[in-house]
């Protein structure tokens, strides 16, 4: 049993009963932000730390939980997370969630060696994509790369891409403390938009740099480490002047934003009398406010934040297409979260881009029609 589903609630809750072409629901129901990893790579992950080699206090918390398997919650995601057949789909009907697109999990590749994590991102990027070729109704995929080497990285963004029939390109946050605002990652910027393909940066545990405070308060994952590391990523991103640079790059975050939405005004106000001020020599001007690049360029999901308030916040202030649904699996597996969404003050159709084209138009996903099935 999920460990979100203790509380008694019905598996079915997420409405399954209103299955894509029923009587009902016209749309599918995509999620965007749906993890896996390889037992390779976990295999490999729990070598270092075990061994010692990589001691980071981040990857160690976040890791050595999930792989080590002893509560409800660490066995079930451990479980899942490898599964690319039966039980998870088995748990998509149970909630009532047509299609995932599926990534590799946080820390992903960024936490090996170049060589190994050029490999590793191969071997993940293979095994997704005969998932996908296996269940081409149910399952699209995210080109997992090693910042770490960023040419290869380009080079298997155009391979997921033109090869492997891949959505966009995932990056699970820093890699090791350094953020892709730094002009050496920013090969991998214009292979993604050179290819119009979007990179969805996904959270991780802050780095080692900062990591202390949240650490020792429990706060360095989901709770709140994760949004304060992803939140400055992207901001880090906007004010190197990334999007002036690449100005059709796409980015898509999770969690509503990770706060930012929020911000808008401070963020605009402060950044200008920053620049004026003339007080840090890494902030200086961009062509536009750092809200309209939110606005433009960025793609927010609703992963873990089934909330009605902040999600109709954020449709307001970026846009209702700038919005998308995604559940967070394995790690925030709740099907009565998908009730949620459904439940919320909006018209159908505004439903059914929330849940479905939305996802379509950003990820240029190709699927088939909700009400006639074709």
């Amino acid at each position: 049993m999920a460990p979100d589903m203790l509380s008694g609630e019905s598996p079915g809750s997420g409405g399954s009963e209103g299955s894509p072409g029923s009587a009902g629901r016209q749309y599918l129901r995509i999620a965007t932000e749906e993890a896996f990893a390889p037992p390779e790579l976990i295999a490999t992950w729990r070598a270092m730390i075990e061994n010692g080699s990589y001691d980071d206090p981040g990857f160690v918390s976040l890791v050595g939980f999930y792989t080590a398997g002893k509560t409800e919650r660490s066995k079930f995601v451990f479980d899942r997370l490898q599964d690319l057949g039966e039980e998870r789909l088995a748990d998509m009907d149970a909630a009532g969630i047509d299609r995932q697109v599926v990534s590799l999990t946080a820390p992903g590749t960024q936490v090996l060696s170049r060589a190994d994590g050029v490999a590793m991102a191969t071997l993940a990027n293979d095994r997704l994509a005969d998932a996908c070729r296996r269940y081409p109704d149910r399952f699209s995929g995210l080109t997992a790369i090693a910042p770490q080497d960023p040419n290869a990285a380009a080079k298997e963004i155009e391979r997921g891409h033109d090869e492997l029939g891949f959505n966009g390109v995932i990056v699970n946050a820093h890699t090791n403390g350094r953020y892709l605002d730094d002009p050496a990652f920013w090969p991998i910027f214009e292979a993604a938009e050179a290819l119009e393909t979007p990179i969805y940066l996904h959270p991780s545990t802050p780095p080692r740099a900062m990591i202390g405070p949240l650490l020792e308060a429990g706060l360095d994952g989901a709770i709140y480490g994760f949004a304060v590391d992803t939140g400055m990523h992207v901001l880090r991103i906007i004010t190197a002047g990334v999007f002036d640079r690449f100005p059709g790059l796409r980015l898509v975050v999770g969690h509503l934003g990770e706060a930012l939405p929020f911000w808008l005004y401070r963020l605009d106000y402060m950044h200008a009398a920053t620049v004026r001020a003339q007080r840090y020599e890494s902030m200086k001007p961009i062509q536009r406010k750092p809200s309209e690049y939110l606005r433009d360029n960025v793609w927010v999901t609703t992963s873990g934040m089934a909330w009605a308030p902040a999600i109709m916040f954020c449709r307001d202030v970026l846009g209702p297409d700038r919005v998308l649904y995604a559940m967070d699996y394995p790690y925030q597996y709740a099907p009565a979260e998908v009730t949620t969404h459904e439940s919320l003050p909006m018209t159908t159709a505004a439903k059914a881009d929330l849940f479905q084209h939305n996802a379509e138009r950003v990820f240029g996903l190709r699927t088939r029609d909700a009400a006639t099935g074709q």
